[in-house]
């Protein structure tokens, strides 16, 4: 069974940088997809990012640039490296995993094909 848990979350202030992290474990599967989404007061969950087993990664709209996905080689770590970050950034940011490299991608769309996920981790932005 796969677990995830989120860490790396805080609080800073607009144009500062976070590096959230989410520990997997339980992988048997080669094949994989792992996405972040955030979710702010309010709104609808959506995507920021995703990266699959042969590192093919995407991004939602306008993080690319600001947000880096990656994985860390010797361990089941995925990374949002988040950079240069707004209020509008604020939102609780999750890590998502499916058992499959197909439709790797963090649009609103694929959410619901991602089968396990992380309880999250708070970044908040002041202006």
């Amino acid at each position: 069974q796969v677990r995830l848990e989120e860490s790396g979350g805080g609080s800073v202030q607009a144009g500062g940088s976070l590096r959230l992290s989410c520990a997997a474990s339980g992988f048997t599967e080669s094949e994989y997809c792992v996405g972040w989404f955030r979710q702010a007061p309010g709104k609808e969950r959506e995507g920021v990012a995703s990266i699959n087993n042969v590192g093919y990664a995407r991004y939602a709209g306008p993080r690319k640039g600001r947000f880096t996905i990656s994985k860390e080689n010797a361990e089941n770590i995925f990374l949002l490296q988040t950079n240069d970050l707004e209020s509008a950034d604020t939102a609780i940011y999750y890590c998502a995993h499916k058992s499959s490299q197909w439709d790797c991608v963090p649009d609103s769309w694929a959410i619901g094909s991602y089968n396990t996920w992380g309880q999250g981790t708070q970044v908040t932005v002041s202006a």
